[in-house]
């Protein structure tokens, strides 16, 4: 029998059966024993899995079930139990209605059954003992959908690769992580944000008990992509989470406003009305079945709510908030962002079908911004023009600029301009692609990356950048050139490919054409 290093990965993550893992492993020349040590909780006792080295314990309870009398409200401790718990297998995700599917980025879905008790943590190490940086992934999906036990966001490899502990979370989302029922009563104050109050309790939790994982509760970097990033820059904004961590890592998903109380209450009464209930009825929804409230959502967008509560101003608008003044930051996206979502057709306009679609997007200027960007471009395809302009303008400048002004703590910013060769490399460089090099898990990812010599060394300046941040504030490290923080005069940007280099207020003019108009769609 031949058990690979992805069989037995793929085991711990999907929940397989584990008592055969042992056996397994001495067949494939691994140790014979595949137990981590236990760990002593304050929940109590947990029994974790050793996949090559890093002591692997999934579907931790931080927080106890959000279902019944819970549901929209601020989540509570766990309960404690008895004995040692055996922590082999991924917990539920929040409940959610299946998302789109992506033409790539199929490894950073595939993830557990959904449920009421989601508010669960995995926990990579490298060793029990010691006090290293510990990393905590919040996963994108915007407010709606995902999973932290997805393939693309096990922490195993970040964890053996940088010698960090690395801790994965799941949280509310949605309507059960975001519907504002402020009116109902002070009680439901909280819910248009219980969501993220679930990341302050996995935070808190991690301020508990992760010494007995080998990390350092003192040393906690945050960082989430799109929908996780859009999470971490509230965070940064959230009175409840200040001293809970100490960096953080903005990718793809620098947030300046969220939703006003005002139009939060409209969304709810809407979505009342559909249910024949009036928008003080919050006990109705309590005891209503998730399917007939999933079903109840549709389509509507719910996020954060400045609630004047919990989140008691927009996060980074107008200025960075004083809160969290004293965190450092890195900031970033990647150059054709929408290229990562687009149904095929649109990887091959011409010029026509671009000048075309702009014209709606940008009135009165499309044609000036066209001729702008070709002519800065001049070996650029119509669609890559296209993703490139849609790229613009970027909340990421604007956050890194209000962070610098505090003048209390570095932001350092990045552009991901590294291709893909998949599907010919019409993807360009699109949401997500960094993923796989920042948590080392290009290798298993290859409908994302392809399988080329260089995503290793890829990789290692990507992860090596986030593992140098965790560790010291500062993400230079050996393999790449100095990286400055940002500064409105200057405007460095580290531009990351092959090769890295440094660029002063790249694409000057086309950020001042762009500067006036709002973001365009992501296709």
């Amino acid at each position: 029998m031949t058990v690979t290093r992805r069989d037995l990965l793929k085991t711990s993550l999907f929940g397989g059966a584990l008592a055969a893992i042992p056996s397994a492993a001495q067949a494939a020349g691994e140790p014979s024993s595949a137990l981590a040590p236990v760990v002593d909780t304050a929940g109590g006792k947990l029994r974790g899995v050793n996949v090559r080295g890093v002591m692997t314990y999934r579907g931790i309870p931080y927080g106890a079930s959000t279902a019944g009398a819970n549901r929209f409200m601020p989540p509570r401790k766990p309960e404690p139990w008895t004995g040692v718990r055996d922590a082999f297998q991924n917990g539920h995700s929040s409940p959610q209605n299946a998302p789109a599917p992506a033409s790539i980025g199929t490894g950073l879905r595939g993830y557990a059954a959904a449920g009421e008790d989601c508010l669960v943590l995995n926990v990579f190490t490298p060793g029990v003992t010691g006090k290293r940086p510990v990393m905590m992934w919040i996963h994108g999906g915007g407010y709606a959908y995902g999973s932290g036990g997805s393939l693309g966001y096990d922490g195993a490899n970040l964890a053996r690769h940088g010698d960090v502990v690395t801790v994965c979370i799941n949280h509310r989302l949605n309507i059960v992580g975001h519907l504002y029922l402020g009116t109902a009563g002070e009680a439901f104050a909280d819910s248009g944000n219980v969501g993220l109050l679930d990341i302050v309790a996995a935070l808190q939790w991690v301020k508990d008990n992760i010494a007995q994982f080998g990390g350092d509760a003192n040393n906690v970097t945050i960082f989430g992509q799109s929908g996780g990033g859009g999470k971490v820059s509230t965070l940064l904004a959230m009175p409840a989470a200040k001293g809970l961590f100490h960096k953080a890592i903005i990718e793809s998903g620098s947030t300046l406003k969220q939703m006003t109380r005002d139009d939060a209450d409209q969304q709810t009464t809407k979505l009342m009305s559909s249910l024949g209930l009036k928008a003080t009825d919050a006990a109705a929804l309590q005891a209503m079945p998730i399917p007939k409230l999933l079903a109840a959502m549709g389509n509507m967008r719910l996020g954060p709510v400045v609630d004047g509560h919990s989140l008691p101003r927009d996060p980074f608008d107008p200025t960075a908030p004083d809160v969290s003044a004293d965190v450092p930051l890195i900031i970033g996206t990647t150059e054709t962002e929408g290229s990562y979502f687009a149904p095929p057709d649109l990887l091959s306009l011409d010029e026509a079908a671009v000048r075309a679609r702009l014209k709606d997007r940008l009135p009165g200027e499309s044609d000036r911004i066209y001729d702008l960007f070709k002519k800065n471009r001049p070996k650029a395809t119509p669609s890559e023009l296209y993703f490139t302009i849609s790229a613009f303008p970027t909340s990421a400048h604007l956050q890194a600029e209000r962070k610098a002004a505090q003048r209390r703590a570095p932001a350092f910013l990045y552009q991901i301009r590294w291709r893909t060769p998949v599907e010919g490399g019409r993807r360009l460089s699109p949401h997500c692609i960094e993923i796989p090099f920042a948590m080392q898990n290009h290798w298993q990812l290859p409908e994302m990356v392809g399988t080329g010599a260089e995503l290793q060394p890829l990789a290692d300046k990507v992860s090596g950048a986030w593992i140098a941040f965790a560790k010291s504030g500062d993400p230079t490290h050996a393999l790449i050139p100095k990286w400055p923080a940002y500064t409105a005069d200057q405007r460095p940007v580290m531009h990351m490919n092959n090769e890295w280099r440094v660029a002063n207020d790249p694409d000057r003019e086309e950020r001042l054409a762009m500067a006036s108009f709002t973001r365009l769609p992501m296709f």
